[in-house]
């Protein structure tokens, strides 16, 4: 027995890619079936071309937003390393500030960063070698979980009813149960992209009325950075934040800094109770754990993947524990 388990555990280590890869295109069909259901039944056309046209736009979007985004955050950092010595000449106004640049020499450190900022987004750029060796392993994944991806939205149903023919009398039981985690991941999902494009909304028009360069540009960035959860609104905030110090420092960053705490407070007790309802009613402390372990399996992707897969852990132990209970109390003394 131990040796069969060992031995297991050996081919379930030797084909962990392919694991991963099924696990991301199970997680993508999940997310996309609401939104191909709900065409599906307005539009008629064959359900294969509805979900290309799916990918297509979804391809499109983020292809659009990478070209409008990286020229602007290319153009702020070299518009911030050339105006450096003026924001330090103005922070010395400052008394207190001027005191303790006098004793630890803080605006010329500052300067002296800033003039590097270009140079270290080239470095970032850089190896491009690399970067080309792994495109084409990054290509043949996505290729991989299009495809696996495509036939679960295609054939999905048809896949889970064959599963249920040989559970018995628990296939009705088994059936709301992937009923209740395709519906917690989709609504977790479309949930997180409505947040997204709020925030984005949101950070546009207060950056247009501040006057800040590429607003739309960074809007995007916000949007995309709140995706991540626990921390992905801060760092998008502090990206935003250094875009408004060419405008009116410090009160154009200090409006912003005011405006994000007040948004993160009114995404949190407002905005996500009413989009994601009671779908994702995660522990705290499940999510913390989640998220890390997630981000330190898959990065970035890990990190998005971790909440609706805790959500769906948390489904099937509830359930399991529910008729655990009610077999117990069935069970005569």
């Amino acid at each position: 027995m131990v040796a069969a388990g060992a031995i297991v555990l050996y081919l379930v280590w030797r084909v962990r890619e392919v694991i991963r890869l099924v696990a991301i295109s199970l997680f993508v069909a999940l997310a996309l079936m609401p939104v191909v259901d709900a065409i599906d039944s307005r539009v008629r056309a064959p359900r294969a071309l509805i979900i290309l046209i799916v990918y297509v736009v979804l391809i499109v979007s983020v292809a659009v937003i990478g070209y409008v985004v990286v020229p602007s955050l290319v153009k702020e950092v070299q518009q911030i390393s050339h105006d450096a010595p003026r924001y330090a000449a103005d922070l010395r106004h400052n008394g207190t500030f001027r005191h303790y640049d006098d004793r630890y020499h803080i605006s010329a450190k500052l300067v002296d960063d800033a003039r590097r900022l270009p140079q270290l987004l080239g470095h970032l750029v850089g190896p491009l070698k690399d970067v080309t060796v792994q495109a084409a392993s990054f290509i043949g994944q996505l290729t991989t979980v299009l495809a696996i991806s495509f036939l679960l939205i295609l054939h999905g149903r048809e896949y889970v009813n064959l599963g249920l023919t040989v559970s018995g009398p628990r296939s009705g039981r088994y059936r709301q149960l992937i009923v209740d985690v395709n519906r917690a991941v989709a609504d977790y999902v479309l949930g997180n992209i409505v947040i997204s494009v709020l925030a984005t909304v949101a950070t546009w028009i207060v950056l247009s009325i501040l006057g800040v360069p590429y607003a739309l540009s960074l809007g995007f960035l916000v949007g995309f950075f709140d995706l991540i959860p626990l921390v992905g609104a801060t760092l998008g905030a502090i990206f935003v934040a250094v875009a408004t110090v060419p405008v009116d420092f410090p009160t154009a960053t200090i409006v912003w800094v005011a405006f994000i705490i007040v948004w993160q407070r009114f995404e949190d007790y407002v905005v996500q109770p009413m989009v994601y309802g009671r779908a994702l009613k995660v522990n705290p402390i499940v999510t913390i754990v989640a998220v890390l372990a997630g981000a330190s399996l898959l990065g970035i992707l890990g990190a998005l993947l971790a909440i609706p897969t805790a959500a769906a852990i948390q489904i099937v132990l509830r359930d399991w524990w529910a008729h655990r209970e009610h077999a117990a109390r069935a069970t005569p003394p």
